[in-house]
């Protein structure tokens, strides 16, 4: 799997300040979202970024928790569900949590997330699926529309 690179260095501030990147994997699998998030929240969170995942369900909440907590055999990635700690470095959401604990937003649903504002980067994670392609094209449009500062990356090997 291709490492996910824009975390590392500050680009340019759009007007809003909020930073969008856009990642376009080579699979059409639901798996490989949750294994790219992982991969994502993993490099995030060493960079010491602070990060809400927003899960489209509770089935992919649960099944994103558990790969969390087996993603690397020398370590594990503390993470939370949000309701059980809103303060958590890492934690997986159902709706957006508000309140400034995290800076980093990681939309796993496949629609614009109401309360985005309020971050300062979000990690839109796209599937190689023309429907899902097309609705990631409409949120770029919608970010680019207000201005915000975007990055497309597009992941050749998984």
């Amino acid at each position: 799997m291709q490492a996910p690179e824009p975390l590392e260095g500050a680009a340019a501030a759009a007007p809003s300040g909020l930073q969008v990147d856009f990642y376009v994997l080579p699979s059409s699998d639901p798996q490989a979202r949750i294994t790219f998030a992982c991969k994502l929240v993993d490099k995030a969170w060493r960079l010491g970024h602070r990060i809400a995942v927003l899960c489209a369900d509770s089935a992919q909440r649960s099944a994103l928790d558990e790969r969390l907590w087996a993603f690397k055999a020398e370590a594990f990635i503390a993470h939370s569900l949000l309701e059980d700690d809103a303060q958590a470095p890492v934690a997986l959401a159902l709706s957006v949590p508000s309140g400034g604990q995290h800076d980093l937003l990681i939309n796993l649903k496949d629609a614009t997330p109401s309360g985005y504002e309020g971050y300062a980067r979000l990690a839109e994670i796209v599937l190689d699926d023309p429907a899902l392609r097309q609705a990631a094209r409409d949120r770029f449009r919608f970010y680019r529309e207000r201005g915000y500062a975007l990055h497309n990356h597009r992941l050749t090997r998984f």
